[in-house]
């Protein structure tokens, strides 16, 4: 072997190690990020909670396009636009049948009667503004884009999946501390008190981190954003929306 081709060898050496790392240094402050993004949106104050989320996921894409992950390593490529809306509008078919569902049948229409959507105007409110602005866009950014891309590159499709459902399902700790004591539905299933509180975080880690799978699957097989970020805003809003319709039949 030449001089030349030792020189080769001996950098692409270099070079594999010193890329591995730098996408571990990209999951690592991803992931800081994210946790502390989530304490200050929930345990600070009113504003730092509305508007923490989407500035956070705005700097993260900022930082990992300059990092080196590109567009459709993010989902944002406009090539994928088209297979993203065709997997957008299934997925929504699929939500919005289920939520039908789910409000008629007797022994599930109770889980829908969340206190916070209990006007008609507020659900409207928080399923066209709230939900796509401060949670949706900027959690799937967040998730399913930047934290996707770099742990893609770090760990493959396996690290995708079990990493990135896993925190989906730890970050939504916070926000269902007071789920139980909010919901007709769960409170009488899981009881009140601090089991029942338990009960309620641990079945919304369960179930985040489930559907942080499925978008998750919709992102890799579009190649889009637009398939997750239109299946979590109809999982989201429908809901808002069926929880508001119902307690207005119930007051009625």
């Amino acid at each position: 072997m030449s001089r030349n081709d030792n020189d080769a060898a001996s950098s692409s050496a270099r070079v594999g190690p010193a890329r591995r790392l730098h996408a571990y240094l990209d999951v690592a402050v991803v992931v800081v990020v994210l946790a502390g993004t989530n304490l200050v949106a929930h345990f600070t104050s009113a504003w730092a909670n509305i508007v923490t989320v989407p500035i956070a996921a705005v700097a993260l894409v900022a930082v990992m396009r300059r990092r080196g992950l590109g567009w459709a390593e993010l989902g944002l490529s406009p090539r994928h636009w088209r297979r993203g809306t065709l997997y957008a509008v299934g997925a929504v078919g699929i939500v919005l049948s289920a939520v039908a569902l789910g409000a008629l049948l007797p022994i599930t229409r109770p889980f829908f009667l969340a206190d916070r959507y209990a006007t008609i105007s507020g659900a409207l409110i928080a399923s066209m503004i709230v939900i796509p602005l401060q949670t949706v866009i900027p959690e799937e950014l967040a998730f399913r884009g930047v934290l996707h891309g770099a742990l893609d590159r770090a760990y493959g499709v396996r690290g995708v999946f079990t990493a990135g459902s896993l925190l989906f399902g730890l970050w939504h700790i916070a926000s269902s501390l007071g789920l139980t004591s909010g919901n007709r539905g769960l409170s009488a299933f899981l009881g009140g008190g601090t089991a029942g509180q338990v009960g309620g975080i641990a079945l919304a880690v369960l179930a985040t981190g489930a559907a942080g799978a499925v978008f998750t699957w919709l992102r890799r097989r579009s190649g889009s954003l637009l398939a997750p970020i239109a299946l979590h805003w109809s999982l989201n809003g429908a809901s808002a929306l069926t929880a508001a319709i119902l307690w207005h039949t119930a007051l009625r």
